[in-house]
């Protein structure tokens, strides 16, 4: 389960910090430098009780919450939240298009943005779909894997869920050009991150049940989030390898 992190500094200050971080960072390129190794958990003793953690606030607090939202809000009114977050994240993905040395990409996304917020009343209505223009998630998590770093060590955040250092500093580099991060008004910033949190859990209720009945929930949240960031890295067509690896991993771990 992925849910939006609380803000983070701005400014000068918080973007020297993110330049330190993605230096440090460059050390586990040597480390893991490939999304085809088999899983890097050294921290799994530490992750776990995060993990357990993270689901005990979700089991009586969050889900609860989108339970209800997904209950009493009307279809119309959810899509339309929905196509509003994307839309304010649609200049995360053009920024990162552009540094994976993707014009035709950034291109897209960026028309994706424009109609949207024109013809789609601020983003509410998904006007770009109509014109043949999907969303085309680009992270900067992403893109420091385009640029040979890895992941190293899988990381289980508190209220975050499942990461690693790469990701994590994406997340925070990703953060300083979110137009919803960057409002000014932090009571009706305040208000719609909260609704953003229980949008983006909504999309995950689906998930429970997989998850409730797995042999070992921590398991298999760990390799369903570094499966699912395979292949967003390999834009949906990871090597083959790589697929036969991750099957052959899944399998042992749940055959022990």
């Amino acid at each position: 389960m992925d849910i939006e992190p609380a803000p983070v500094p701005t400014g000068t200050a918080g973007r020297l910090t993110l330049c330190l971080i993605v230096f440090l960072l460059a050390g586990c390129a040597s480390t893991r430098s490939s999304e085809s190794d088999e899983t890097f958990d050294p921290l799994e003793s530490i992750n776990r009780p995060i993990f357990s953690f993270n689901r005990t606030l979700d089991k009586y607090l969050l889900r609860p919450v989108t339970k209800g939202y997904d209950t009493v809000a009307p279809k119309p009114l959810k899509f339309a939240v929905t196509n509003f977050f994307s839309n304010l994240r649609q200049p995360i993905f053009v920024v990162n298009h552009v540094l994976q040395g993707k014009p035709g990409g950034a291109a897209r996304q960026t028309g994706r943005f424009v109609i949207n917020t024109v013809l789609g009343l601020g983003g509410i209505i998904d006007a770009a779909n109509d014109a043949n223009l999907p969303v085309e998630k680009e992270d900067f998590g992403q893109t420091l894997a385009v640029w040979g770093i890895g992941g190293g060590p899988f990381l289980m955040l508190p209220l975050l869920g499942p990461s690693n250092p790469r990701d994590s500093v994406g997340m925070l580099a990703d953060l300083q050009i979110d137009l919803l991060y960057q409002y000014d008004n932090s009571s009706v910033r305040d208000k719609l991150l909260i609704l953003r949190v229980i949008d983006t859990r909504r999309h995950f209720l689906s998930a429970d049940k997989a998850i409730n009945e797995a042999a070992d929930p921590y398991i298999f949240v760990r390799e369903a989030y570094l499966q699912n960031r395979r292949f967003a890295i390999y834009d949906g067509d990871p090597p083959v390898e790589d697929l036969d690896d991750f099957e052959a991993e899944f399998d042992a771990e749940f055959d022990e």
